[in-house]
């Protein structure tokens, strides 16, 4: 576990806009990302992620300009996720602000961007993204998907995991599809497979529906959580949630608000 663990909350961004579903289908629209991420940073979020869940090439620019105005009033670890193929994707958004990189379906379909990547710019760039789901088809019982949970690959989620740290992934954010959007709280059993085949740090990913839900996955290996529907509803604030974190004997950075 870290020393401290961090409350991430997670923006989904769609054409400018922030949006949530269930089970990453029904999308709708949840605000401004920029207002949100304010709020977010004032709140006390450890760290924020921006998904670039369509990340068609009309819409880069779209993704280029949300992070640039984030980072310009957020000052907090900022990580970007969604359509990156290349090194070029990464310099791009290291250039408006961005200070991590999810990868996932590129190098799903080409595992040397991992390498590339780490290469280039080092581990603590690169977030290997993963969006599993549980399928008696794989030795773990958990599969790789694409496509938000839609199209499953061949990938053992942990074989993969290994093979993605051994490129030079620097972080795993680890979302259940079965559980995404649901509030029912996040795949303990998962979170642990993974802690136990991780060197790096991992981030537990949906399910989260009430403060209880989150010390959970700290103590089942996770080193930070991350939720989004519950925070951009106003269910829960970050503060909510590192209160019953820090209730449990978590550790957690001290919500300082203006």
């Amino acid at each position: 576990m870290s020393l401290v663990c961090r409350v991430i909350p997670c923006l989904d961004v769609a054409a400018g806009r922030v949006v949530k579903g269930v089970n990453f289908e029904n999308l709708r629209d949840m605000g401004d990302p920029v207002e949100l991420a304010r709020e977010y940073f004032r709140q006390g979020a450890d760290e924020l992620t921006f998904l670039d869940v369509t990340a068609t090439v009309d819409e880069r620019s779209t993704t280029y300009d949300v992070v640039r105005r984030t980072a310009e009033e957020v000052f907090i670890p900022l990580t970007v996720g969604g359509g990156v193929r290349s090194t070029e994707d990464v310099a791009r958004l290291l250039a408006v602000g961005a200070d991590k990189i999810g990868v996932n379906s590129a190098a799903i379909a080409r595992p040397g961007l991992l390498d590339e990547i780490a290469d280039r710019f080092g581990a603590q760039v690169l977030v290997l993204s993963l969006d599993v789901k549980r399928s008696p088809a794989t030795t773990s019982g958990f599969v790789v998907t694409t496509h938000g949970g839609r199209t499953e690959t061949s990938l053992d989620a942990l074989e993969w995991a290994r093979e993605a740290i051994e490129r030079g992934a620097g972080e795993l954010l680890v979302n259940s599809i079965d559980a995404d959007g649901t509030r029912e709280g996040f795949d303990l059993e998962l979170v642990a497979l993974m802690r136990e085949v991780s060197s790096v740090p991992v981030i537990a990913s949906g399910g989260a529906g009430r403060a209880e839900h989150f010390g959970p996955a700290i103590e089942a290996g996770a080193d930070a959580v991350l939720a989004a529907s519950v925070f951009h509803s106003g269910q829960l604030t970050v503060g909510d949630v590192k209160s019953a974190m820090a209730a449990t004997g978590i550790p957690v950075r001290e919500v300082v608000t203006a």
